[in-house]
């Protein structure tokens, strides 16, 4: 009996505040929502980095008129270098080749590309990547036939800043958004705590206790938090099938960006539900304990 007396309460209670319970859903899911995407951000800048990372090289360029001698002092320096795993010598024909197969889908770059515009070089895997400043000190630029010393690692540290700095602004979009849900959830129970006043006095007296009355408006929140963390959870599958799988399936299938794999979503989905859930009904807790007398 009080088991359908709450659920017949929670429900009359959604029913008078329809508007402002949609309303409610709508901002929970799109705050969820939004923390649902950092998270999946962070994941891929962590699949990104050990993508890379792994790979990341330095490039020694040589100038045009590099002589034999000075190739081999620079190959001989390499192998016998403790700072360096591997490295690798690429002629021009061959940078020439791997600068086609790359942008094979851009004729016109390729056709106004000259075969000799490519330096000859050599590329340096470290056995610690953040030692580049050694290879750099070795190898000076303008002596011994050398042009340029890149290290890749500072472009991939821009790169993951940019990334970082989008996973950052997105979470604290998202905590906006939570903070404007839960406002909007504490006023609706205010809402219906005001409404439903009459038929609480009542029960407070024939004996029913603080936390009887206060169940049901604690479980129209919760309810409310769950089916916009179901929102959030539908607008990140919808995000991935049309926008990942098919506008990024290009740099997916490259190796350029990891994809989003459903496993992703499936882990942080009961992380959104329970935030969802988690945060409405504390929230219409605090707001019964805090501004309304039952």
């Amino acid at each position: 009996m009080r088991v359908n007396f709450v659920l017949s309460e929670v429900a009359a209670g959604l029913r008078r505040n329809l508007t402002m319970t949609v309303a409610m859903i709508l901002t929970t899911g799109i705050s969820l929502g939004l923390m649902g995407t950092g998270l999946l951000i962070a994941n891929m800048i962590s699949d990104m980095r050990e993508i890379y990372y792994d790979k990341v090289q330095v490039s020694i360029y040589l100038t045009d008129d590099v002589t034999e001698e000075q190739r081999d002092s620079i190959a001989a320096t390499l192998e016998g270098s403790p700072e360096v795993a591997s490295y690798l010598y690429e002629s021009k024909a061959e940078a020439y080749e791997r600068f086609t197969q790359q942008f094979q889908e851009q004729p016109a770059l390729i056709a106004n590309t000259p075969e000799d515009a490519l330096p000859e070089s050599f590329r340096v895997e470290l056995v610690n990547p953040e030692r580049y400043e050694v290879i750099a000190e070795q190898f000076p630029v303008g002596q011994n036939g050398v042009e340029d010393v890149r290290d890749e690692g500072d472009f991939l540290d821009r790169l993951f800043s940019l990334l970082n700095g989008a996973r950052n602004a997105t979470i604290a979009v998202a905590v906006v958004q939570a903070l404007a849900a839960l406002l909007l959830i504490s006023n609706t129970i205010q809402l219906a705590a005001f409404n439903r006043r009459n038929e609480t006095n009542i029960m407070r007296l024939v004996g029913a206790s603080r936390w009887y009355t206060q169940l049901p408006f604690i479980l129209e929140a919760a309810l409310a938090g769950l089916i916009g963390a179901g929102l959030a959870i539908g607008g990140l599958v919808l995000t991935k099938i049309l926008f990942v799988d098919k506008t990024l399936a290009g740099p997916i299938k490259a190796g350029i960006i990891p994809p989003v794999d459903w496993s992703a979503i499936a882990a942080i989905s009961p992380i959104i539900a329970a935030a969802g859930v988690g945060l409405a009904a504390i929230a219409a807790y605090v707001t019964l304990r805090l501004y309304v007398r039952l």
